[in-house]
Formats: C-alpha cells, sequence, structure tokens
C-alpha cells in the first residue's frame, strides 16, 4: 500500500498547503519542489547573483514552514509566498545596504560595458538598475502585479512605485535598444 504523501504531486496545490498547515513535513517538501524553481528565478532577478538567491530562497521557505498554521486560505499559498519573498528582499536590502538611500538617486550608474551590446542580457541590465526599482520592475513585470499590489507588498507609496517603474522601464529600454533593433532587422527582413 502506497503511503499518502505518494500521491502529493497529484494534489491540487491548495489541499497539499491544508496538510502542510497540520504540520505535514511531506507535504511542505511537495510545495517546495511546486515553487522553488519561480522562487529562486525571482530572487535571481531580484539580486543577480544565483548563490545570493539560493540563499534567500531558503530563507523564505525556512519562514514559510515555521509561519503556515498563520495562513488562514490554503489558496492564497502563492501570494503569501510572494510577499514573504518580498520582505526578505527588502530585509536583506536593509541589513546590507551601506548606501540606504543612493536607490534614490535620479541618474543611474552606467554599466561597465557598451549598452548596446548584443551580449547584454536581462539579468544584467537589471542589475544596473537599483535594489528598489529592480524590485518594483521585476514584480510588474515578471510577477504581473498592479502598481497597488506592488505599494501593498512593498510598503512604498504608489507615486513611488510608479515612478520605480517608469524610470526602470526606460532605463532596460535603452540598454536592450540593441535586441529590439535586432528583432525590427529580422521581421524585416524575414
Amino acid at each position: 500500500m502506497q503511503k499518502a504523501h505518494n500521491y502529493y504531486p497529484d494534489c491540487p496545490e491548495e489541499l497539499v498547503v491544508g496538510l502542510a498547515r497540520t504540520g505535514d513535513r511531506k507535504a511542505f517538501e511537495d510545495l517546495v519542489r511546486r515553487r522553488q524553481a519561480w522562487l529562486r528565478n525571482l530572487m535571481r532577478r531580484l539580486c543577480s547573483d544565483t548563490a545570493l538567491a539560493d540563499d534567500l530562497a531558503q530563507q523564505v521557505f525556512l519562514k514559510a514552514w515555521l509561519k503556515i498554521r498563520m495562513l488562514k486560505q490554503p489558496r492564497a499559498f502563492g501570494a503569501w509566498l510572494k510577499r514573504m519573498a518580498v520582505n526578505v528582499w527588502l530585509h536583506y536590502l536593509r541589513k546590507n545596504d551601506a548606501l540606504r538611500k543612493a536607490d534614490e538617486l535620479e541618474d543611474f550608474e552606467k554599466p561597465q560595458h557598451e549598452a548596446t551590446s548584443l551580449g547584454m542580457d536581462l539579468d544584467g541590465a537589471l542589475a544596473t538598475l537599483p535594489p528598489s526599482v529592480r524590485l518594483c520592475v521585476v514584480l510588474s513585470y515578471q510577477e504581473g502585479m498592479s502598481h497597488g499590489e506592488i505599494a501593498k507588498i512593498t510598503g512604498f507609496p504608489l507615486g513611488t512605485v510608479k515612478s520605480h517603474i517608469r524610470r526602470g522601464t526606460l532605463r532596460l529600454q535603452e540598454l536592450l535598444a540593441a535586441y529590439a533593433d535586432q528583432v525590427a532587422r529580422r521581421n524585416h527582413d524575414g
């Protein structure tokens, strides 16, 4: 006879979350398996450092395990985990950012290499943005969150969120212009 936890991969996430809330470690392990790629990718986009992203994702899952009993609605697990990830990231920034207000400067630091280099990818471009701007851009474009949702989850004023997304988007467009030109040439030629 198979153990119940062998069926977790086939169960709806809401049911597995409910079991994890009762202290079922195997159910929580299944939730980690389901969500780890998404969470690690989110953290990588925020910090541009794979090892740090993995450490931060592990911190998020540890906090989630310790607090999952407080989650009132199992269907809200994804949003709850995302909010926890943002809080871990913001805590990391506050703890490790010696120039706490440096990200509010109007001019962003220019990247070390030519902005139109075909080798520059999105992660490299994101890494040039100040951390709070990067957070807002990633939550907006990668996670599909509204400005209001971002303001709520980060604690930033709505105007700041909008400004960060606008400035970050313009900067990314500038840095990744070569990709847009390349796509336009391909579309024109083909």
